[in-house]
């Protein structure tokens, strides 16, 4: 069978999560419009007759500007390292910014296979308008395959596994057919959680919010109990994160329940906090406390 790694490389917020929800079939990693929405390597396991395909969506390529941003690039480079083939996430724009440039640049010097994924193609006025689009970026990494889709909508989605399929090496089964992530569950409802923070709130406060599981547990009546701290870096963010009379907090909790709900397929009492632990994003310890730890990558 056919076996291997895929990265996902991009810009932020070209769709590289929404596209691996899209492939697998189910939301493991969050979405929102704001840069550093991902910020740790999230792996997933697709498989089917012709093999199994283990994703590796990264945090958006840009330069750090604190500790967690070393730490965001640094995973991205583990994950190059990792792959068996790339996917380069772009959008279907005829403009070609610096930001893909410099990711063409650090691509052409990798000895591996490389398939273009033009995102958000079901945006363009028509097939035509795909052309010079193609044209352009076949230019910035020539020999390359160049696959347009629409993550959103799942549009010739099917067209890019049968191609990722065709440059996938032998290998054997690396996980149970059944097996959709190794993220463990209380992980995944934690970045739930702060995937709400990012959605409701303005630009500033979601950079600085972090999400702590205290309690993950299950009750005998039917129910998950699941205690959660937010955790953001000044103490006038905690006042606009709880919100008047609680309102933004409760907000942020409701969301958070229903999608941990249908993570589980169980009810679940869902209670959240807000903490202060001012620069944590620049302190070793407080990010290795919150799981951004690259010696955890493997």
């Amino acid at each position: 069978m056919k076996s291997g790694y895929v990265t996902l490389l991009g810009r932020p917020n070209v769709g590289k999560s929404t596209l691996m929800n899209q492939l697998i079939g189910q939301k493991v990693a969050i979405t929102s419009d704001k840069p550093q929405t991902t910020r740790n390597r999230i792996q997933t396991v697709y498989t089917d007759e012709r093999g199994q395909i283990i994703f590796l969506d990264t945090p958006g390529m840009q330069k750090a500007k604190n500790k967690l941003g070393e730490y965001m690039v640094d995973v991205t480079g583990h994950s190059i390292g990792d792959a068996d083939v790339i996917l380069w996430l772009v959008e279907a724009d005829e403009f070609i910014g610096g930001g893909d440039r410099s990711i063409a640049g650090q691509l052409k010097n990798v000895k591996k296979p490389v398939i273009i994924v033009v995102n958000k193609a079901d945006r363009l006025r028509d097939k035509k308008a795909l052309l010079p689009i193609i044209a352009k970026f076949d230019a910035l990494l020539p020999g390359c395959e160049i696959v347009p889709i629409s993550a959103e909508k799942g549009s010739n989605c099917d067209e890019l596994l049968k191609v990722i399929f065709e440059f996938m090496p032998e290998g054997p089964m690396y996980f149970d057919e059944d097996t959709v992530t190794d993220q463990p569950v209380k992980q995944i409802a934690a970045e739930m959680i702060r995937e709400k923070a990012l959605r409701f709130m303005s630009e500033e406060i979601p950079h600085g919010v972090a999400v702590l599981i205290d309690r993950f547990e299950w009750r005998n009546d039917g129910m998950y109990d699941v205690d959660a701290a937010i955790v953001c870096e000044k103490e006038s963010h905690k006042g606009i994160i709880i919100g008047k009379g609680g309102s933004m907090l409760k907000k942020i909790a409701t969301a958070a329940r229903l999608d941990i709900e249908e993570l589980t397929g169980e009810k679940v009492n869902l209670k959240v906090w807000v903490k202060v632990r001012e620069s944590w994003r620049d302190s070793d310890i407080q990010l290795k406390n919150f799981g951004y730890d690259c010696t955890s990558i493997k």
